[in-house]
């Protein structure tokens, strides 16, 4: 099951609580991987996945507590009923999808190779050789994607697995990988946190879908909330027709939504910026003077602002 990981105790708007009294569901999520969730130096829980999280609650009239817990052993704890919610950059997989129930997506990504700004590879192509070190967390689909394309196909890469991709980023950055596998997402924010070190050498289009993950069955009826409650943020998407036998969903952002302005927050300010702003607006969306759906938007829109200014 993997290592169990101590809970911080926080005030209890902190934690990401909605309605006081209402039913609790506790969200499992691998905390250090911004900007979809991580934790500020003053240990605030943060990030797209937890706020979505969060706005969710307040809507749908349910409370949550954001559990830290290492990746691998998310999906095992919602099996086995110790947390309710995974949120934490799940991909939706056919294997995960044997043992789990994911809501409708919610993010489309692909994967990113980086690699230190003084490499001199050209192109992946260029790195995929040559007994050369590659990184990526144990259990995520970057891993899985080095694995099944690479190793298993007798290419000569050394995949190097870490219980989180903070590690394996550093580990680049000191010389002791030549390249990290990493969702495109991730790894901005891992150049924003290496400006001078790191750079994107290409983008692998594995064009992986995210979702938010419950026990199989859905026995406590938490995926028709939450896909409700994404509808109500601003996301919207449509159904094209198969590619090689699978559904290509386009998003569709409501302009002026909370989900508009979540986003602007989480993808591209500094996380220090972000930091600042999500502490100056948290309040907000616990401010019970308002209805839920307003706290929701100024909540986002704060955070926006705060954030982007």
């Amino acid at each position: 099951m993997g290592r169990r990981i101590a809970i911080l105790v926080l005030p209890l708007f902190l934690l990401g609580l909605g309605a006081v009294g209402a039913e609790k569901y506790i969200v499992a999520s691998d905390i250090p991987w911004a900007p979809f969730e991580w934790a500020s130096p003053e240990g605030d829980y943060l990030g797209f996945d937890l706020d979505v999280m969060r706005c969710i609650a307040v809507l749908m009239g349910y409370e949550i507590e954001i559990r830290p817990v290492a990746f691998d052993s998310i999906i095992p704890a919602v099996v086995l009923g110790e947390v309710d919610i995974g949120a934490s950059g799940f991909t939706i997989t056919a294997k995960r999808e044997e043992v789990v129930d994911f809501s409708n997506p919610y993010w489309l990504s692909n994967q990113a190779v980086l690699v230190r700004r003084d490499a001199v590879f050209k192109a992946p192509d260029d790195l995929f050789c040559c007994g050369h070190k590659i990184g990526a967390q144990r259990g995520t689909t970057g891993a899985d994607w080095v694995q099944s394309n690479l190793v298993d196909k007798g290419v000569d890469v050394q995949l190097v697995l870490y219980e989180t991709y903070p590690e394996a980023v550093l580990d680049l950055v000191n010389g002791r990988l030549d390249a990290v596998v990493q969702d495109e997402p991730a790894s901005q924010q891992s150049l924003s946190a290496y400006p001078d070190d790191l750079k994107i050498l290409g983008v692998i289009e594995t064009n992986e879908y995210f979702g938010f993950l419950v026990a199989s069955g859905d026995p406590k009826g938490l995926l028709p909330k939450i896909n409700e409650g994404m509808l109500k943020l601003g996301l919207r998407y449509d159904l094209e027709l198969p590619v090689e036998g699978q559904w290509k969903v386009k998003f569709r952002i409501l302009p002026d939504s909370p989900w508009f302005y979540l986003v602007q927050a989480y993808f591209g300010p500094p996380l220090e910026k972000v930091e600042s702003a999500w502490k100056a607006c948290i309040g907000t969306l616990y401010d019970e003077t308002f209805a839920p759906a307003e706290r929701v938007f100024n909540f986002a829109k704060c955070l926006a602002e705060r954030a982007s200014g």
